[in-house]
């Protein structure tokens, strides 16, 4: 699934300026399963997605200069932000609204609590959902969402 940014292009003609972007383990069942649980709720198509294996990901993670975090799981991209761990998953839930919004106050929490609780589901999310042979390819009603 993965296809290589030709030389010409920049991650800049690829990437949205109006919507967020989610960076996700491509290999990961409960990270594919957040995406493909995301996707329904997000009529609006606000998100959209790529893979933290593909290049666009991994040109984003440099771009934005997270290759000094541990990033396992989710990242979202909103604008000139990067938000990781926890506070990636409060702010997917505030973008998306409704019930999900109610997550909100958590992030008065603090952030090495809710990361704690993170860390642990992240360093065993092989374990216990298992894990794919290659990045999950998207369905064609949703693959112009995916950046990869």
């Amino acid at each position: 699934m993965s296809e290589e940014v030709p030389d010409d292009r920049t991650t800049a003609d690829v990437v949205p300026e109006d919507g967020a972007i989610v960076l996700f383990d491509g290999v990961c069942n409960l990270c594919t399963g957040f995406v493909q649980f995301l996707i329904p709720r997000d009529p609006e198509g606000v998100f959209y997605f790529a893979s933290l294996q593909s290049d666009v990901g991994q040109q984003l993670v440099d771009d934005y200069g997270l290759g000094n975090h541990d990033l396992d799981s989710i990242v979202l991209i909103e604008g000139e932000k990067a938000y990781v761990k926890s506070t990636a998953a409060l702010r997917i839930g505030v973008l998306l609204g409704g019930v999900y919004r109610l997550a909100g106050p958590l992030r008065y929490l603090p952030r090495r609590l809710r990361d704690f609780g993170y860390d642990v589901v992240a360093a065993n999310r092989y374990r216990l959902f298992g894990k794919k042979e290659q990045c999950m390819m998207p369905s064609e009603d949703v693959q112009s969402r995916f950046l990869d």
